[in-house]
């Protein structure tokens, strides 16, 4: 039986709507935070706190990578969505095969760059010469498999975006198992230590990818691969997937300069300490965003749930709609964050110890925790606005959010603040940043009401320009 296109987005209530999509996302993304964290935990107890340290060092380079994936993957998702609002299923398709395409080709370059100056790119983002060998093994097999992991978070946000939350949730999960079992056995059985779980990683990538392949060369799917071509290209197509896509691709451009930021910081402060204390704290940081990233990835989850139902009515335009689902999010991400608050101001060094044994990183690390997590019970809007404007096409507002948080807000709060409170000044400029980034974003927000009531024939999907029209019936 062909597959129903879910009509049900521009009618049923939001609330119902809201819950059947966002619930699979957040088990999806709690799965793949659990899925780092399961990466960190081994990693932390079975090699040991310098690999801990060496695995931060990474995070940089591996948001780069995520921002390429992004900017394909979160552009192409969106697009989806508002042509399946305008039952214009042929070009949806066509985005599918752009998806394919645009990926492999990036994920190859970035792999080719990667390995090809690793060591020197590690240096520039943080490493020493006593985690340099830690961070090096570990991004060697992450980027033999850059392109499996760029079509599989590519492929399942398209899978979401066309009405197939569960599936993309059941596919995160299969991931994240086939992770947690084979971690223990590279790492300790074949004793490979970091490297180990980096193998594993891709490993359980690759088998979900499969599934994904499977699912959409099936043509009773109304999303499929056009005429059985896995591979296609429309430079109208990739133009509008990109301009959309540039909002998270940017955001984590800039989150990788961020990390390197905090992380020279750290060393810097760190080491006027005691020795050895730079590459401690890095660690420690480390430990503290693994943390962080749970309730960011169930915000995440909720942002990843109103995706389609916003695309869909933006493009149908139902406005009230697509209002409607944003402040329902916003409140479920507001109580998600203070949560988050919560463990971090009452109980950071239980959360800590699941990492490390080390006194020293437990102690910074607990500290970092409990200061970053100062603002987060108001960040709620901030969190959902950026990828709100993504989700209905608004680029320029979308790249506008993401950016000032880490560029116009973080980055002067990194360099300036420490100067008056050392080391603990660096965890400081966090919440700052994101206090100043949701007033941002509320005022934008506020705006774009006052035009869907005013002026709402300025503003709703006008489909990918250039392309035609087809197979709407």
């Amino acid at each position: 039986m062909a597959q129903v296109i879910p009509t049900e987005l521009g009618t049923e209530g939001i609330g119902k709507l809201l819950r059947r999509y966002a619930v699979p996302a957040i088990i999806a993304m709690t799965a793949s935070s659990l899925y780092n964290m399961v990466d960190s935990i081994f990693i932390g107890q079975g090699v040991g706190p310098l690999a801990i340290s060496g695995l931060a060092v990474t995070f940089p380079l591996m948001n780069i990578s995520a921002a390429f994936g992004s900017l394909v993957g979160v552009g192409a998702a969106a697009i989806v969505s508002m042509l399946l609002g305008q039952k214009n299923y042929g070009v949806a398709r066509k985005v599918l095969g752009n998806v394919m395409t645009m990926n492999v080709v990036l994920g190859v370059v970035l792999m080719v760059f990667g390995l090809l100056f690793l060591d020197p790119i590690l240096y520039f983002f943080g490493a020493s010469e006593n985690t340099i060998v830690y961070a090096r093994e570990y991004m060697i097999y992450i980027l033999l498999g850059n392109v499996i992991t760029h079509l599989y978070l590519g492929l399942n946000a398209v899978l979401r975006s066309a009405g197939r939350p569960k599936v993309a949730m059941w596919l995160t999960i299969l991931t994240v198992v086939l992770n947690a079992i084979l971690d223990p056995i590279f790492i300790f059985v074949f004793d490979m230590g970091i490297k180990g779980a980096a193998i594993a990683t891709v490993l359980a990538q690759t088998v979900s990818l499969m599934w994904q392949l499977r699912l959409l060369t099936n043509k009773n799917e109304v999303l499929h691969f056009e005429n059985g071509k896995v591979f296609t290209y429309d430079k109208k197509i990739a133009r509008e997937s990109l301009k959309i896509g540039l909002s998270p691709f940017l955001m984590n451009m800039a989150s990788c300069f961020v990390v390197l930021l905090i992380n020279n910081q750290l060393r810097r402060y760190g080491d006027e300490m005691g020795p050895g204390v730079g590459d401690i704290a890095i660690g420690a940081y480390g430990i503290v965003n693994r943390i962080l990233f749970l309730f960011v990835m169930i915000v995440m989850g909720f942002n990843q749930g109103m995706q389609p139902i916003a695309g869909y009515n933006y493009g149908a335009g139902l406005y009230d709609r697509v209002l409607k689902v944003f402040w329902q999010t916003v409140g479920w991400a507001t109580v998600c964050t203070t949560l988050g608050f919560v463990v971090g101001a009452f109980v950071p060094e239980v959360a800590v110890r699941l990492f490390t044994s080390d006194a020293k990183m437990i102690e910074i690390a607990s500290r970092g925790f409990t200061i970053a997590v100062a603002t987060f019970p108001i960040v709620g809007i901030g969190m959902v606005a950026s990828n709100f404007f993504q989700s209905i096409g608004m680029a320029g507002k979308a790249i506008f959010l993401s950016l000032s948080r880490q560029v116009l807000f973080l980055i002067p709060c990194l360099i300036v603040v420490p100067l008056f409170f050392g080391i603990e000044g660096v965890w400081m400029a966090l919440p700052i940043s994101d206090a100043v980034s949701s007033v941002v974003a509320t005022v934008l927000i506020l705006g774009l009401m006052r035009t869907f009531r005013k002026n709402p024939q300025t503003v709703g999907f006008k489909g990918v320009e250039g392309v035609e029209e087809e197979n709407k019936q």
